[in-house]
């Protein structure tokens, strides 16, 4: 993988849609904070602490390579342009808060993309695992060999009672974070989905939309909201469990609408996918609800002769910074943004269509 790539591709590896369960789970992600012990946490640690956080993951980088039998590359902050920074926000290899202050801040990468640890950001790392489909025990495993490779040679910031320490009480514990990214068109069409973001905090899990609070695309991230007092194989059972009684709710909403109004749904998936083909603008909104309506259209025999990835590739590709970046420019019109989001959406269609 050039570097290069990482800002112009719109295949995203996690989200291949090869995984299990992947009709509905787009993708999951681990996330394991870390702490050296004997540096202070990021926010109060001087330069040079932060630089020696950073030379200490260099250092064991070839065993974490070997571990997981993937290469890795180093990216600075400080050496991006704010807009790729922002297109690393987009495909999720980063977070809002990692670019808030960039200096000593680095992101290690695999080169298949689905490996990375963020440096210095809130905890001196953000061990973090991303794959395709509801499969989140092998990426434990893998979170798992990259903690146990720097846990050999330096220690980490634990206590008997409290578990690892963080930054963030929310983290104290295992430090693990487990979100997975759902599609549910048919849960939001049958008013279904409140209960679910209602009842979810009673489960120790959050629920929310991936562009906000109106979820267009009916995209929803759903993850562990605590992870003291818990262990690993527990909140990972959990969450599982959960996405799996969803994932079930959201098939039977689905055959309740086709049986109430097949002719609408059959409407609804064509309709959108000829706007896709043949738009000359598009809002992020616009693609997001039309790209989910083509998705379900997809998923449930209605439309044959697309690939259905091409909704996963509408996610990463129609986002602003993305297409800014592909420019070459640090700020376009929205016009103009609306036309390239327009253009590439085409595109992707075209390049989706099975046996053309």
């Amino acid at each position: 993988m050039l570097l290069q790539n990482i800002f112009t591709d719109d295949n995203v590896a996690w989200m291949d849609g090869n995984g299990p369960d992947s009709d509905i789970v787009l993708a999951s992600r681990i996330r394991l904070a870390r702490n050296f012990q004997d540096i202070p946490f990021p926010n109060r640690a001087s330069a040079a602490q932060l630089t020696e956080v950073k030379t200490r993951i260099i250092d064991i980088l070839d065993d974490i390579a070997t571990l997981t039998n993937n290469n890795y590359i180093c990216i600075d902050m400080e050496k991006l342009t704010d807009i790729q920074r922002r297109v690393l926000i987009e495909k999720h290899f980063i977070s809002n808060k990692f670019v808030k202050h960039i200096e000593c801040r680095s992101l290690i990468l695999s080169t298949d993309s689905n490996i990375g640890i963020m440096i210095n950001e809130e905890d001196h790392m953000r061990i973090q695992c991303m794959g395709s489909g509801l499969d989140i025990n092998t990426l434990l495993k893998t979170a798992f060999l990259i903690d146990d490779a720097i846990e050999k040679k330096y220690d980490i910031a634990f206590d008997d009672s409290m578990g690892y320490l963080t930054s963030c009480p929310t983290n104290l514990g295992t430090g693990l974070r487990v979100s997975v990214l759902l599609h549910l068109p048919g849960l939001v069409m049958t008013n279904q989905i409140a209960k679910i973001v209602n009842i979810s905090p009673q489960l120790g899990l959050a629920v929310r939309g991936m562009f906000g609070t109106n979820a267009p695309g009916n995209l929803f991230y759903i993850s562990n909201q605590l992870s003291l007092g818990f262990n690993e194989k527990e909140l990972v059972e959990n969450l599982t469990r959960t996405v799996q009684e969803i994932a079930a709710h959201e098939h039977e909403a689905r055959k309740a609408i086709l049986s109430y109004n097949e002719d609408k749904m059959h409407d609804r998936s064509w309709r959108a996918l000829g706007v896709l083909k043949y738009a000359r603008s598009l809002s992020i909104r616009e693609l997001l609800s039309l790209s989910s309506n083509v998705r379900i259209g997809i998923d449930e025999k209605i439309i044959d002769g697309i690939d259905p990835t091409v909704f996963n590739r509408l996610i990463v590709a129609g986002r602003a910074n993305y297409l800014t970046n592909l420019q070459e420019k640090e700020s376009i019109s929205q016009r103009e943004l609306d036309k390239k989001r327009a253009d590439i959406s085409r595109k992707i269609i075209c390049d989706s269509s099975i046996g053309k």
